[in-house]
Formats: C-alpha cells, sequence, structure tokens
C-alpha cells in the first residue's frame, strides 16, 4: 500500500476528514500508521473546557435565564393599567403619549441558551478542521449520534447538547464501552432526553406515596439503539425490567434542596427496591449500583457486540459492510472486553475495510468541513457551517429523533439532496473564492483525481465555478 495516492486519499475519506494542504503526502507513504497515530496523540479528540460551560454551569445559566424571563412576565401582568384600557392589560408606563409609536426592530441578541450553543458549535467545527486526519473526530461525530440527543427538544438540551459530548463522549471514545455508556446514560442531557427523571418506581416511596409509575423510554432505547440492538433478543419484560432498575437516575433541578442544579442525581426514594431480572440474570445490588451493573452485563454482551460491530463497519466502509469486517470487530470487541482503541486498530489493520469501492456519500456535516479543510477556509464564527448543514438537512445535535441521523449513501445521495448540495458547493465556493481551485484540488484529491475532474475544474469560467465543481467531484463527495 506504500506511496500509493488512492489509499492516502482513503485514509482521509473514509477514515477521517479529508486532508488539508500537505496532508495526502504525509499519509503516503503509510496510510495505516498515519491513522494509528492519531490514536494515540494526547491531543485527539480533546476539547479544552477554556471558556465553556460545564452541564452544570450551561444549565444553571438556563435555569437562572428562564427564572429572570418568568419574573418579567409576572411583573409585567402584575403592572397596573393604563386608564381606558380593558381589565387585566397593561401597558409600559412610558406609553402615556396616544400617538401611534414605530414599531422597535426585535433584538438580534442570542438568549442564554443559543449563546452557548454556539460556542460548542464553534469548538466543535475547530476540533474537525485543525485535526490532523480527523480520525478521532469521526469516532467522536460517530458515537455522539450513536447516542443522539436533539436540541428540538427544547432549551434544556440545546444548552447543554455540546457539553454533553464534551463530557460524556469525546473523553471515553478510545476507552471502554461500558464506561461511555454509564457517561451517557447518567449524564443529565440524555436523562432529560428520554424522559427518565419523570420515572418513579410503583414500589418506591415516591411511587407508593403518589401513585406516580415508570417511564420507559430511556430504558427502551438503551436495549434497541445503545446496546443489544432492534434484534437483540430482548422482550417487553426486559424492558420493563431495565426501567425498574434505572429509577432515581435524573438531575438536580433549578429549585433542587439536594444536589447541584444541572448535576446528575440519584433519587433513592423513587428507586424501585428489591431485586430485578434482566435477560434472565438477576440484579440484587442496592440503588445506584443495580443500574451501573445491569449496564457493565449490557455493554459486553455478544448482540452488543455484534450490533456496534456492524454499526461501525456501516458507517466507515459501506452500507452492506463485508461480514469478514464485521465478524473481526465483533470477536475483538469481546476479546478485548469492549476495547474501543481496539476496535478502531482492527478496523484500519482489516484489508477489507481498504478494497472496498468508495459507495459512501459524505454526510452534510463531513461534506462542509470537508470543503474547510480543503481550502483552508478560516473560519471565525459557527454561522457558515450551520447554516450550510440546516439547509441541507443535518442540523447539529438534532437528528429527528433518537436513533440518530441516517448513515447510509441512499439518503445523502438521493436527487433532492444533490440538488441542495449543488447550492450549497456553489455558496461556499464565493466564500472561499480567492482560493486557487487547482491548488485546492492537489491538497483535496492529489493524484487521486480523475482525468474528467481536472479538466472541470481548469476548465471553469470563474474560480467560484471551478471550486463548486471540486466540491461536487464524485472523488470529494464518496468516501
Amino acid at each position: 500500500m506504500g506511496n500509493d495516492p488512492h489509499a492516502a486519499l482513503t485514509a482521509f475519506n473514509r477514515f477521517g476528514l479529508g486532508p488539508k494542504p500537505g496532508g495526502l503526502a504525509l499519509a503516503q507513504s503509510d496510510p495505516r500508521g498515519f491513522l494509528l497515530d492519531e490514536l494515540h496523540s494526547s491531543y485527539a479528540g480533546v476539547i479544552a473546557a477554556g471558556a465553556l460551560q460545564t452541564t452544570r454551569a450551561a444549565l444553571q445559566t438556563l435555569f437562572l435565564d428562564q427564572y429572570e424571563k418568568r419574573m418579567a412576565r409576572e411583573a409585567s401582568a402584575m403592572a397596573p393599567p393604563h386608564p381606558g384600557s380593558p381589565p387585566g392589560v397593561a401597558i409600559e408606563a412610558n406609553t402615556a403619549d396616544p400617538k401611534p409609536q414605530e414599531a422597535k426592530p426585535k433584538s438580534q441578541e442570542p438568549n442564554a441558551e443559543q449563546k452557548i450553543f454556539r460556542e460548542e458549535a464553534m469548538a466543535r467545527f475547530l476540533a474537525q478542521t485543525s485535526a490532523r486526519s480527523g480520525l478521532v473526530e469521526r469516532l467522536v461525530a460517530f458515537w455522539s449520534n450513536h447516542f443522539a440527543v436533539s436540541v428540538a427538544k427544547g432549551g434544556f438540551v440545546r444548552a447543554s447538547a455540546g457539553a454533553f459530548e464534551r463530557e460524556a463522549i469525546r473523553p471515553h471514545v478510545l476507552g471502554k464501552f461500558a464506561d461511555l455508556l454509564i457517561a451517557v446514560e447518567q449524564h443529565p442531557t440524555m436523562i432529560f432526553f428520554l424522559d427518565n427523571q419523570r420515572s418513579i418506581g410503583p414500589g418506591s416511596h415516591a411511587g407508593r406515596l403518589d401513585g406516580k409509575g415508570l417511564n420507559e423510554n430511556l430504558a427502551r432505547e438503551i436495549l434497541e439503539l445503545h446496546t443489544l440492538g432492534a434484534d437483540g433478543g430482548y422482550s417487553q419484560g426486559d424492558v420493563t425490567a431495565l426501567a425498574r432498575i434505572i429509577t432515581g437516575w435524573s438531575f438536580a433541578e433549578a429549585a433542587s434542596e439536594t444536589g447541584e442544579p444541572g448535576a446528575f442525581l440519584f433519587k433513592s426514594n423513587w428507586h424501585e427496591p428489591g431485586t430485578q431480572t434482566l435477560l434472565g440474570r438477576t440484579y440484587e445490588q442496592a440503588g445506584r449500583a443495580q443500574g451501573e451493573a445491569a449496564l457493565r452485563d449490557l455493554a459486553l454482551s455478544p448482540a452488543t457486540a455484534r450490533h456496534i460491530a456492524t454499526k461501525f463497519a456501516r458507517h466507515f466502509v459501506a452500507d452492506r459492510p463485508p461480514q469478514e469486517l464485521v465478524e473481526a470487530l465483533t470477536r475483538k470487541f469481546l476479546e478485548t472486553d469492549d476495547d474501543l482503541t481496539e476496535l478502531c486498530r482492527t478496523l484500519i489493520a482489516h484489508d477489507a475495510a481498504w478494497r472496498a469501492p468508495a459507495t459512501k456519500i459524505r454526510t452534510p456535516q463531513e461534506f462542509v468541513i470537508a470543503a474547510i479543510r480543503a481550502t483552508g477556509f478560516p473560519l471565525k464564527e459557527p454561522g457558515p457551517v450551520l447554516n450550510v448543514i440546516n439547509a441541507l438537512g443535518m442540523p447539529l445535535w438534532q437528528p429527528g429523533g433518537p436513533n440518530g441521523f441516517a448513515d447510509t449513501a441512499s439518503v445523502w445521495a438521493s436527487p433532492e439532496q444533490m440538488k441542495l448540495r449543488l447550492d450549497a458547493a456553489a455558496q461556499m465556493a464565493q466564500r472561499v473564492k480567492d482560493v486557487e481551485p487547482m491548488t485546492a484540488l492537489e491538497a483535496a484529491l492529489g493524484e487521486a483525481a480523475s482525468r474528467e475532474t481536472r479538466e472541470a475544474v481548469s476548465r471553469a469560467e470563474s474560480r467560484p465555478q471551478a471550486l463548486a465543481l471540486l466540491f461536487m467531484s464524485p472523488e470529494f463527495q464518496r468516501r
């Protein structure tokens, strides 16, 4: 594979986020070693907190903003009405002048959760565009989509989705799957997204007093999406059992008297007491430990290994991945007790992962980041990326449901999607119109660029047109 320009491009496109200027030359002599080096880099996958807020701080900011707005609404409702106004109607004190007032433009200042969201988005985009190959950032994106939450749920998730990815996912993408699983399921964002803060054990102290019961949303998605898979051999009884096991897994709300607002909180008086049986295994642990023990067993299940291996191979290699690759990944997951670094090393080392033709299509997020990396566009704020990926149907941290965004070529290669991409390519090309197109082509594709693509780019009538043609070329779109 040494000095193969096509293999170097495969390293960047299939496993990473696309080459940057000079990147293909670095990978050409040893594409696999180039990728593996990133797995052992101390900086890979890490986003230093800096000015970014922790989950607790972000949610406390949200809670305070909600409180202040509520107080303002109540103050407005209680203000004395203007003489002659209908009962219950309050107006501003300075509107005694009966003359019509010009409408004031609405403030464009983002609210608290939107400001946090944009800061987190910028941090993510900078990590993706600056990464050496982008392999670890691809792992972060894969696991973030596997454990999907959606900001469409409201301000709570919008304020905390970035911190969720930084705190629960990034530290574990090269660690043990069980640790990743527990970190995710105990994070306030996942708990809120799937309503586990509403789940009360019927036999618990709170359940007996209030008559409230289980919410099975989180338990069902843990089994169906996060671990065993839809065909993983569990029953509705197992869903209910797991729901009982994780009752009490909640977070401290704004007015909580126990725990810091925004932090994970185990509510012992909500937890269903007693021994539980899940998938034929008995759990006698008390309290929070019962749920953690169940998750560790689920993480090491052969069904989980196959589910993860299949999704992993599908994401990186092909919609119908080579069976030999899926089998190798499944074995490695089980042999190493769910070691995710070894899972990734096995993927990169397997010949089937390199032989497969480039049938996958870059997702909208991968497409935009690859264009930025190839052209060296200096990203100063997140708007340019957010606007394009919104238009392409993949808004950041906003899938349509807990199953995440689609990961198959047919979804992203539809005629409608290609038309949207053509428009997006033209918009991006205008932003980087000062870049020399053939220089960008060499950075993005190198010697692997086809004759047709070279001719199309070189004969374009303008720089923006040439860059748009580069972005829409098969070599750039496929991975």
